[in-house]
């Protein structure tokens, strides 16, 4: 594949599921892909000897700037074991980063950002119109490589 070329959607939705059980692996975790059916986990780890699990819902972009789509489900979806691993791929030394999220923080987050940008004027001084895309940005990568708020090790 050539350098400027990007994957399709679907297939960097995929390489950043690998990437994540990858690096789950090399952390010494237990990480299993779940079915394409399963609604919002992606991957399922446990640290080595099984006493906890947690829930992966893994988002993939491959821009320069780290924005995530996301729906407005993940407004009022969390839980305690339930987390957004966000992928980028764009990144210049070939491997992405990782921002791992607890899915507390991202649904506190992205129901005030769509609040804030509902309140805001779009083109031409128009109100925007809801909808059910959200967004998520780690601000000052805050969450980059946070592998310890999985609570695995």
């Amino acid at each position: 594949m050539k350098k400027d070329k990007k994957l399709s959607p679907t297939l960097s939705g995929i390489a950043g599921e690998y990437f994540v059980a990858a690096e789950l692996s090399k952390r010494g975790y237990i990480a299993s892909l779940t079915l394409k059916n399963t609604r919002g986990v992606d991957i399922l780890a446990t640290n080595s000897d099984a006493s906890k699990t947690v829930a992966i819902q893994v988002k993939t972009n491959q821009n320069k700037n780290k924005v995530w789509v996301l729906s407005e489900k993940a407004e009022n979806f969390s839980s305690s074991t339930h987390f957004y691993v966000f992928v980028n791929l764009s990144t210049q030394k070939g491997y992405p980063d990782f921002h791992i999220v607890p899915s507390k923080e991202v649904a506190n987050w992205v129901k005030k950002d769509h609040s804030n940008w509902l309140k805001k004027p779009g083109k031409n001084g128009k109100p925007h119109q809801d909808n059910p895309i959200r967004q998520f940005r780690d601000l000052n990568s805050q969450y980059l490589n946070r592998w310890e708020l999985l609570g695995l090790g």
